[in-house]
This record gives structure tokens, C-alpha cells and sequence, in this order.
């Protein structure tokens, strides 16, 4: 079975907590999930699946696990909370932590697809005048004996080569194309596309944003179960895809190791500084270290939302002059020979 989006794994998690707060047991709960009318077929298949796996005499988090709908941390979570008999409150708060993870999801998604689709608009309008607007053109000079020389015959030129060597250039796209799916949907590729985005500052800001964000809210969630620190790092890092801020998450917990407090740990290894830093030793000291952390979680989230609809708003106007400095080059630099060639006349 597919693994669960975001979306479905809060929606499932939400349910869970609010069918366990009633007091109503994790098998009746199911049965009311898979019998509800507005259940899709495929929600049915996922309840009647886990049914199976309680009903032989396993536990939730086993059966979840067979299933191979949820992610392990899901699954580990769920384990802990049967264990410990705070399962309601642990699918409340994987509810809250896969919502944020979707906001997160959207944000990037948005700040991603809009500027490419933008982009692409701008490419196709420029190959047309350059391929089909051109030629057009040049007959029109011909016809009124002239050549089209200066900036247009280069452009006219490009559209020539363009058509010319279109499987060329046609190959070089696809091959363009697989590149950019290899690099977010791979494991390699996404170490190379982060490698490579890491050399300008605002992406290496934007995903330390992200990181700290997913690292305060899964550290959070692990808190507020009744879990120690070192094993919110350790299930943390499972969620982490930044190579460099899980190197962070290994050297604060070989500090925890040492003997260290939490909150000089988190210093010390870079995962926190500033006013974050400072929020969490208070939070130690007043025993709301889980309620910082989720606080720190919302802020991290809320900045890195901010960078990228700031990038977003200066894109969209530069994208439009761009595209409108373009064309307009384009086709000045066809009228205004053509106008003195009409005039000579």
C-alpha cells in the first residue's frame, strides 16, 4: 500500500486521538472509520487492513506498520504511546506535526512551481517570435528589397538554428527535464540539488528554516509524550533530509552524552542560537521545554514562509519586465528598420 501524504496522515492521526479521548477502543474506533459513508475506498482498504492486524492480536502500531502505509516514525511513535498508555495524546500530536509538515510542503511547492511556470511561459513566447514571428518578417523585407541585418538578423538567425536543430535542442531538454526529476526525487539527486543550492545564502537560510522547524516540532512532540531529549533527537533524525543540520542533530546528542544540558547542547551544536537559544533555556528552567520547542517550531515555519513569499513577490514583477523587455527588443528590433525601409520608398 502507498505511504500516506501529509494530509492523510493527520486526517488519520486526528481521528485516532479524538476516537481514543473518547474513551472508544482502537478496533470500534476503526470500524466507525471504515463504515462512515463519506470514507473513500481506499480508507476503507487502510482501516480494513489495520482491522486485521487487531483483530489476530497485534497492537496498533504493528498493524499500522503492516500495512506499509505509514512512515516508521508514525509507527515508533504509535509503539511508544501504546506502551506508555499515552497513545491519544501521541496522534494528537503527530496530527498537529504532519499539518505543519504540509504547510511546509505547500509553501515550498508554491514558491517552486509558480516562478517555473512563469519561466516556461516566457521561453514559449520567445521561441514562437523567434521560430514562427521571424521568418514573417524577413519575407516582408525581402519583398520590399531588403535584408534584415543588425540584431534582428541575429535573431533571425537563432530561430533558424532553432529550427534547424530541433531534435538537438528537443534531446537537450528531456535530457534537462530527467535531470531536475533525478534531483528531487532521488536520494543522490536531492544531496546534489542541496549541495548545489547551498552555495547561495537565501537557500541555505530558507532550508535551515525548514530544518529547524521539522527538528523543534518532532523534539516537541517526543517532549510533550513524556519522553527524554536524546530520544526526540534520535527519532527526529529520521525526518531531517538536510545532510548538514542532521550532522548538528549527532553532535548535540554526543554533547547530551558528555553530560551536557539540553539547552547548551542545542547551543553548542549550532541548532539553536540567539533568541531561540535563549527561549529554550527558559523553557528548561520553567519545565515548558516542549512548549518551547513547538513555539520554535511555529517561528521557524512562519520565517521560512515569509523568505519565500518576499522571494515570490520580487520573481513575479521581474519575471513580467523581463518578459516584456524581451519582446520588446524582439520586435523593435524589427520595426524600426522596417519603418525605414518603408520610408525610403
Amino acid at each position: 500500500m502507498k505511504t500516506l501524504d501529509n494530509d492523510k496522515l493527520s486526517y488519520f492521526c486526528a481521528q485516532m486521538a479524538m476516537i481514543l479521548k473518547s474513551g472508544i477502543s482502537s478496533i470500534e474506533g476503526l470500524y466507525m472509520l471504515k463504515n462512515d459513508p463519506e470514507s473513500s475506498e481506499n480508507e476503507k482498504a487502510l482501516y480494513d487492513s489495520i482491522l486485521k492486524g487487531l483483530e489476530g492480536g497485534d497492537y496498533l502500531a504493528p498493524s499500522m506498520e503492516k500495512t506499509g502505509a505509514f512512515p516508521p516514525y508514525v509507527v515508533k511513535m504509535a509503539q511508544i504511546g501504546e506502551e506508555t498508555g499515552t497513545l491519544d495524546n501521541v496522534m494528537d500530536s503527530l496530527s498537529r506535526h504532519y499539518a505543519r509538515e504540509e504547510e511546509i510542503r505547500q509553501a515550498i511547492k508554491q514558491a517552486v512551481t509558480y516562478p517555473a511556470i512563469m519561466a516556461g511561459m516566457i521561453l514559449v513566447v520567445i521561441l514562437l517570435l523567434l521560430i514562427e514571428v521571424m521568418p514573417v518578417f524577413r519575407q516582408v523585407f525581402r519583398q520590399l528589397g531588403a535584408e534584415m541585418t543588425g540584431i534582428a538578423g541575429f535573431l533571425y538567425n537563432v530561430g533558424t538554428a532553432l529550427r534547424q536543430y530541433a531534435v538537438v535542442f528537443i534531446a537537450a531538454t528531456i535530457i534537462i527535464v530527467f535531470f531536475m526529476l533525478f534531483c528531487t526525487h532521488t536520494e543522490k539527486g536531492k544531496q546534489m540539488g542541496t549541495a548545489f543550492l547551498y552555495k547561495f545564502p537565501f537557500f541555505k537560510h530558507l532550508q535551515n528554516d525548514i530544518s529547524t522547524s521539522r527538528f523543534a516540532g518532532g523534539v516537541a512532540l517526543a517532549l510533550k509524550s513524556g519522553f527524554s531529549a536524546d530520544f526526540g533527537l534520535e527519532m527526529v533524525t529520521g525526518i531531517i533530509e538536510d545532510r548538514g543540520f542532521s550532522e548538528k542533530i549527532s553532535k548535540c546528542r554526543q554533547s547530551l552524552a558528555d553530560g551536557e544540558r539540553f539547552d547548551d547542547a542545542l547551543r553548542d551544536s549550532g541548532i539553536l542560537s540567539g533568541v531561540q537559544a535563549r527561549m529554550m533555556t527558559i523553557g528548561i528552567r520553567t519545565g515548558e521545554s516542549d512548549a518551547v520547542m513547538e513555539r520554535i517550531s511555529e517561528m521557524s515555519q512562519k520565517r521560512a514562509e515569509t523568505s519565500m513569499n518576499n522571494v515570490l513577490a520580487t520573481i513575479e514583477p521581474a519575471l513580467v519586465v523581463i518578459l516584456s523587455v524581451v519582446i520588446g527588443v524582439i520586435l523593435l528590433s524589427v520595426m524600426f528598420p522596417l519603418l525605414g525601409v518603408v520610408s525610403s520608398i
